[in-house]
């Protein structure tokens, strides 16, 4: 089936000898002239090499260097300027810690110093008032005292009154407790 349907192929013929024994390039007969075309060859390659893609390579090469070395200059500068900055905000930094610190030591004095000036006042206020009670617990002792001293005067008459029989006069009796 498919097998009747296949058509056979044409034949080919080798091509027709030229004469030549071989590969040109070694053929001895056919080397001056090569020779002569792969100096004109070498020639032009190495005045375009040396002339044209040498100095292009060359030129971008040393852009390349002159950027970089650019660039590090540039970035040692700004590395310079940022340290230098950065030194600055230290002694910045320095300086506001030691003015803080300083606040603080005057802000606690003070503190302290009003403390000790409140609590001078407030001991002022309870040595008065001490000194009142006193006077106060003094005079009221001193009064009950006067009044003990009545009530025992006369406790004392009616206790000679009951065991005599005869009251005691008050001379009597500020004498004996005397």
């Amino acid at each position: 089936m498919a097998a009747d349907t296949v058509q056979p192929t044409q034949a080919t013929t080798a091509p027709a000898d030229t004469g030549s024994g071989g590969l040109p390039q070694f053929d001895l007969a056919q080397w001056p002239g090569q020779m002569v075309w792969m100096l004109i060859i070498f020639t032009f390659m190495f005045v375009m090499f040396a002339r044209v893609f040498v100095p292009k390579v060359g030129g971008t090469i040393a852009d390349r260097e002159d950027r970089v070395s650019g660039d590090f200059g540039a970035a040692r500068k700004l590395k310079e300027e940022a340290d230098a900055l950065a030194q600055a905000a230290a002694a910045e930094m320095d300086q506001a810690r030691a003015a803080a610190q300083k606040l603080a030591v005057d802000a606690k004095a003070k503190a302290k110093a009003e403390a000790a000036k409140r609590e001078a006042l407030e001991e002022a206020k309870l040595a008065e008032m001490l000194a009142k009670s006193d006077s106060l617990l003094t005079a009221a002792r001193d009064a009950a005292m006067g009044h003990v001293r009545g009530i025992a005067e006369e406790t004392a008459g009616l206790i000679v009154s009951k065991l005599t029989g005869s009251a005691a006069t008050a001379a009597e009796i500020k004498s004996a407790g005397a």
